[in-house]
């Protein structure tokens, strides 16, 4: 990994946790349009759940950065996630058939709350930087996602999921892992060697929650959909 940027060496550490998850049926059933759609609903469900914690995480590193510029940027994500990805969220679960009352009315399941508590408390105990390293393994890997099932499937007809790729692909979202990539390559430049051990373990428990997150959305919901409802109370 000699020469290699931080952030780049982190994705190395990584990457038998990206490569689970891009092989996950989850993650091909939306490739291929053949998730099952209550699946993804109940995804869509507990990734509304997530971006409210992922908000409060980037409005605390916001308020712990020490240049104005990277305050402003953490200050803009918070205000394009909260204002305009969460109100896209909803008219997206709309297009699902999912009620805004319904996704407001969701409760986190346990691979939610387990991301997400790590990231607070990684925001709250720690720098900002440790918190770009945190929230990084989600902005980079579902660009990575997004990108490589739109090269895999260009002709998917499956229009929901289409829309979903397209997202994902775009360069527009692309941008925001660049941004944190650079953002936290300057900055581990000015810290000791200790702390970057602490750095690589916080991505590579960011990156087991990431897989979590999607195994436990398609584990999970698989089973109250096979399971009878006798069996579920």
């Amino acid at each position: 990994m000699s020469g290699a940027s931080f952030t780049a060496e982190l994705r190395i550490l990584a990457d038998p946790l990206w490569s689970r998850e891009l092989s996950h049926p989850f993650v091909l059933g939306i490739g291929n349009g053949t998730l099952d759609i209550e699946i993804f609903q109940f995804f869509l469900k507990q990734d509304y759940i997530f971006l409210i914690e992922y908000s409060r995480a980037i409005a605390i590193a916001a308020a712990k950065t020490t240049h104005l510029d990277d305050m402003a940027w953490f200050s803009r994500l918070l205000e394009e996630t909260l204002n305009t990805e969460m109100a896209l969220h909803l008219e997206y679960c709309e297009e699902f058939g999912i009620e805004k009352e319904e996704v407001l009315a969701t409760t986190a399941q346990p691979g939610t709350h387990n991301y997400t508590q790590h990231l607070l408390s990684t925001a709250y105990s720690q720098n900002a930087l440790h918190t770009a390293v945190a929230v990084l393994p989600c902005a980079w890997g579902y660009a990575e996602i997004g990108q490589a099932l739109a090269k895999e499937n260009p002709a998917l007809e499956q229009p929901l999921y289409r829309k979903w790729i397209d997202m994902y692909s775009s360069e527009e979202f692309a941008d925001l892992a660049k941004w944190l990539r650079s953002y936290i390559d300057r900055e581990v430049l000015l810290i000791p060697d200790g702390e970057k051990k602490a750095l690589e373990r916080t991505f590579l428990v960011s990156s087991e929650y990431e897989y979590e997150f999607w195994d436990s959305s398609y584990t999970v919901s698989y089973t109250h959909l096979t399971l009878p409802t006798s069996d579920l109370v």
